[in-house]
């Protein structure tokens, strides 16, 4: 279960990066903590795993995403899409959906996740 939990946290740190890249020009570990409403310490810590597992560099001030991070982000970031999208053509709220996706996203297995992409793409 703690590898479940760390690489949760891992695809939800590198996921708001990547979202973040897409709204400043720059994104610094304080955009981060805003964004994911978490403390410093907490963007400290996990920053520095992503910059261990090279998904992440830092030029002093910036954070970028590596060509293996980027890759890593877009993949997570594409799973909340597809989820979100078929919840919601299930039936579910536009808040429930994003909620439930952001935790979905985690969990949802590779073939669970490519019937839910089909479902979406063809309805």
């Amino acid at each position: 279960m703690i590898n479940e939990k760390n690489n949760r946290s891992q695809e939800d740190y590198i996921e708001s990066i990547l979202l973040l890249r897409e709204q400043l020009d720059f994104v610094h570990r304080v955009d981060v903590a805003k964004r994911m409403g978490v403390s410093q310490a907490a963007v400290n810590k996990a920053v520095n795993l992503l910059l261990e597992k090279n998904y992440v560099y830092e030029d002093g001030k910036h954070l970028y995403l590596t060509a293996q991070g980027e890759v890593y982000a877009r993949e997570v970031y594409e799973k909340h899409l597809v989820i979100r999208a078929f919840l919601k053509k299930m039936g579910v709220s536009e808040k429930n959906a994003e909620e439930d996706a952001c935790k979905l996203e985690h969990l949802v297995s590779e073939e669970t996740l490519l019937m839910m992409k089909k479902y979406v793409e063809e309805t």
